[in-house]
């Protein structure tokens, strides 16, 4: 969460700009939210949930957009644990038992973790859920040639060496593994080379442990089959990437078997799960709920209203809003095989107008400007010395054109920039290279909106520097700096992972692994801290927004709100429409 994520999480979750990665859950920015919600729901109906971007994958391995995180948990994907859907942050970042019995025993300094599963869990096939599924979907995560993008901290903690994942897996490789994540009839046992006390929230708010039935794995062609263990079901069993699917009642699923009032109400009969990813996608949903007119009333949408679309929210419409803060942080990544020179890194930092981008994302109700990537309710956040600047957050090209003159790069210097292209990022990033080239660069756009992070995941992409978006998986710097910069789990000849920019430091790294081995969390948090410092001294990203959500819901839809482990994005879980 992680995405942030989440969450916890925390990482998206999601900004203007586009997805930020992560589930982790946040608050109001002012401790409130003005966003009604109409008559309490019941059973039945369909809900319209209109998207205005395509997700990368169904597979739950590969699963890390926050905003899909959280909700899929809701819809589809049961795990060991979950986190519950109060609106009291405290409790909703606390795990409660989901496919296990309680939430997990652990012994040997917190280096083995235990759980039961219980009696009567299904697949929408009718087949049992086994502790044997739980260890197979923990084992696709090692295959991150194949199971790309998704989170992958059971690299770093699971107590196996040379272990490739069960598709190229030699015999006694796979012994190794099973060694690691055991299975005694329904419980499995978790073995893990360093303490990992977080464990529960880990896995409630991530799907790297959630099961996987072996014989319905087929590598990457699984990237969009779904086989769900929820209360609903995708007809025909595939998603369309820029389609959707239609929701319908998993038979197979027993409530009795679940927590429905903490988990998922599951109250429609159908969700019509709608996805337009051209670029005006979004502003077209919310001139739709704005008019709030036939199936229209009964729809929710994962599109921020845009800049231009604020003036309209008075009267009845005020009504159907929320403005909420999200856990999410956005910010820019430098290709560290482009951009060697770290005075060149720098220059963009200093150059960079965040009050200016800001204002083009809608101003204090959309963002405000950030100083660390480290959302500010983690803990660890506090501004990094290399971006507390004294410029206001207005940038200093001319400041910044001292330091491109000191780099002896040859001048103009030609940086291309992707993101996530909308309307409103357009003018963002229009900003942006305005500041920069100010200060002496030449800067190529490169808006993406067909698929985003699997593009700059790759070691070999065409781009100079990154826009990317996170939260902290769950309430913890861990869930940040590690999977956002270092190289040893990340990165590989197929992908560099969450690292998009494949930077690595040995000084940073040796940080981490303080922090990973930290008696208490107080000790982890200071060693992550300086990690941060590490990071900014070297410019490995430069912090661009915390980012806030506003939301516009039909008025026929109910229990509309957002929680910390919805990552403050609509809480599928409790949403029901009027009959």
């Amino acid at each position: 969460m992680g995405k942030n994520l989440r969450r916890v999480v925390a990482a998206s979750a999601a900004s203007a700009l586009g997805l930020a990665l992560a589930a982790c859950g946040g608050g109001s920015d002012d401790d409130s939210s003005t966003g009604g919600t109409s008559a309490e729901g019941t059973k039945g109906g369909t809900l319209y949930y209109l998207q205005h971007f395509p997700f990368e994958s169904s597979d739950p391995q590969r699963i890390y957009y926050g905003v899909q995180l959280a909700n899929w948990r809701r819809v589809f994907y049961r795990g060991l644990l979950a986190f519950p859907m109060s609106e009291d942050a405290s409790v909703a970042t606390t795990p409660v038992p989901d496919l296990a019995t309680d939430t997990g025993t652990s012994s040997d300094g917190g280096k083995v973790w235990s759980f039961t599963l219980k009696d009567g869990v299904k697949w929408e096939d009718g087949s049992d859920i086994t502790c044997e599924d739980v260890q197979y979907g923990t084992s696709r995560v090692f295959a991150n040639d194949v199971i790309i993008g998704g989170p992958n901290y059971t690299l770093s903690y699971i107590d196996v060496e040379d272990y490739p994942g069960p598709y190229k897996a030699t015999p006694e490789q796979q012994a190794e593994f099973e060694k690691a994540v055991s299975c005694e009839g329904k419980t499995i046992t978790f073995h893990f080379n360093k303490p990992w006390a977080d464990f529960p929230q880990a896995i409630a708010g991530m799907m790297m442990t959630d099961p996987y039935k072996e014989s319905f794995d087929e590598g990457d062609r699984s990237k969009w089959k779904i086989l769900s263990n929820g209360p609903y079901k995708v007809e025909g069993g595939t998603w369309d990437k820029n389609k959707g699917a239609t929701l319908v009642r998993n038979d197979e699923y027993d409530e009795t078997t679940d927590d429905p009032e903490a988990l998922r109400l599951a109250l429609p009969d159908t969700i019509e799960w709608q996805i337009n990813p051209s670029d005006t996608a979004g502003e077209l949903f919310n001139d739709r709920l704005i008019q709030d007119a036939g199936n229209d009333q009964y729809a929710i949408t994962t599109a921020r209203l845009a800049p231009n679309q604020m003036p309209q929210i008075s009267g009845p419409v005020e009504e159907r809003y929320t403005n909420v803060l999200s856990p999410y942080v956005s910010y820019l990544v430098p290709n560290s095989k482009t951009i060697t020179n770290v005075k060149v890194r720098e220059a963009l930092a200093v150059a960079t107008n965040l009050n200016g981008y800001v204002k083009a994302l809608g101003g204090e109700t959309a963002a405000a400007p950030a100083e660390t990537v480290i959302a500010a309710d983690v803990p660890g956040s506090e501004p990094n010395p290399a971006f507390a600047n004294d410029n206001d957050n207005n940038g200093d090209p001319e400041a910044a054109k001292a330091l491109l003159e000191e780099s002896g790069e040859k001048l103009p210097y030609p940086i291309k920039l992707a993101y996530q292209k909308s309307p409103t990022t357009d003018k963002a990033m229009a900003i942006l290279q305005e500041s920069w080239e100010a200060a002496g660069f030449k800067v190529e756009l490169d808006g993406l909106s067909d698929t985003y992070y699997d593009v700059i995941s790759s070691p070999d992409k065409d781009v100079d520097l990154m826009w990317a978006g996170w939260g902290a998986d769950w309430p913890s710097a861990m869930t940040v700096l590690p999977p956002l910069f270092d190289s040893r789990p990340n990165v590989s000849a197929a992908t560099c992972g969450q690292d998009y920019g494949c930077y690595q430091n040995d000084d940073f790294e040796a940080l981490v692994d303080q922090a990973a081995n930290a008696e208490d969390v107080d000790e982890q948090t200071e060693f992550l801290k300086e990690a941060d410092k590490v990071l900014g001294e070297t410019y490995a990203y430069i912090p661009l927004e915390a980012t806030k959500f506003n939301w516009l819901h039909g008025s026929k839809v109910t229990g509309f709100t957002t929680t910390a482990a919805s990552s403050s994005y609509a809480e599928l879980g409790l949403i029901g429409v009027q009959n």
